[in-house]
């Protein structure tokens, strides 16, 4: 008997509810740049913002609660995830992880919960390791999440640079065992990284290399730092490289895409990519003019987004992409789920130590 395939059968968001647009982030941050010029080299408009006291695991378990309520109701009952997988850059502390209180959050209690780094590319990464709990047997419903919080935790809001691109959210999808062939099937993969070009997306300073205070260190390196240009090029060589292979594996061709949904780091670079594997514009879906940068959060926004206003049919061969930090890089094939997504608020209100967080006396 063949194993089961894995099928994303719940979709989720959950976004800060400040919107700032490029004029409104010029002004406040006073930065020495033009919001058309932002706009036509980004594509980006617009971006939602955490306030000071919404976190990363705020926006993640708001997401993951909307998942499961889309899942419940395509399912006609409530399905209960028994592993949450959380892609993020920026957890709400440097220890512990930030998945265990997640799924704590979520009433889940006692299952496994991890976080996963792999910058932007955190969200193929983690419909990867998903699909190979579900095929392998061993856990049957992974809640996996891509969550950040960028603008509060790692962006310096003066560089022009960088604080134009990110935006803060949650998307979040459950899976389950199903079949190949059904809406929301995950098919064929393919993982890469490049260790050798880490410094062309970093933050310097504050790890074990640079600890905090080391003598001559300075401010700006605590900041994300990023060579754009030779981003570009990786990330445009890697994507398209990775496409290819895991549409091979599928037994696709270009021609069999019907929606195409990358990472959205910045317009130029997803166009360069479907350019390159022949993807029409009438194909490409995704909400970067209105989200930015979300990082790992912006395959499943981009998903959901395209789910929600019925853009793309239930079923539809389907390629998803993404690159970042690390390097690190992926492309997955799967069937466009047939998902209804929810979208929830973050909760608001700063959350410290709960009495189970608490030190016995």
């Amino acid at each position: 008997m063949p194993p089961p395939a894995a099928v994303l059968c719940g979709l989720g968001t959950s976004l800060p509810e400040r919107v700032v647009t490029n004029r409104q982030l010029i002004r406040e941050n006073d930065l020495d740049s033009d919001e058309q010029w932002i706009l036509q080299r980004t594509g980006i408009a617009a971006r939602r913002l955490a306030g000071p006291h919404t976190s990363t695991g705020d926006l993640a378990h708001a997401a993951g609660q909307a998942a499961l309520d889309s899942a419940a109701e395509l399912a006609g009952a409530p399905l209960r995830p028994d592993i949450v997988l959380l892609a993020t850059t920026t957890p709400d502390h440097r220890c512990p992880a930030t998945a265990p209180d997640v799924a704590h959050l979520l009433g889940l209690d006692d299952i496994p919960a991890l976080d996963l780094s792999a910058a932007c590319a955190g969200f193929v990464y983690a419909m990867t390791c998903a699909q190979a709990l579900v095929t392998a047997g061993l856990y049957t419903h992974p809640l996996i999440i891509g969550a950040e919080t960028y603008s509060t935790t790692l962006i310096d809001p003066h560089d022009r640079d960088t604080a134009v691109l990110f935006g803060d959210g949650a998307g979040a999808a459950l899976i389950r065992p199903g079949a190949p062939g059904e809406p929301g099937a995950l098919l064929s993969q393919d993982l890469g990284s490049d260790g050798a070009h880490a410094g062309l997306i970093q933050v310097p300073a504050g790890g074990s290399r640079l600890p905090f205070g080391t003598p001559g260190s300075t401010p700006h390196q605590y900041y994300f730092s990023m060579n754009g240009r030779a981003v570009y090029a990786h990330a445009v060589r890697r994507m398209t490289a990775s496409a290819h292979r895991a549409l091979e594996r599928s037994g696709w061709s270009t021609d069999d895409i019907e929606a195409f949904i990358s990472h959205q780091a910045n317009q130029r670079i997803i166009d360069a990519v479907a350019d390159r594997l022949g993807v029409p514009a009438s194909r490409r879906h995704g909400n970067l003019r209105e989200m930015g940068n979300t990082a790992a959060a912006s395959i499943p926004l981009a998903l959901a987004d395209a789910a929600a206003q019925r853009l793309v049919e239930p079923g539809a061969r389907t390629l998803v992409t993404g690159f970042g930090g690390g390097l690190a890089w992926g492309a997955h094939t799967m069937r466009f789920p047939q998902a209804r997504p929810r979208s929830s608020p973050p909760h608001t209100g700063s959350r410290t130590q709960t009495d189970t967080d608490r030190a016995p006396t």
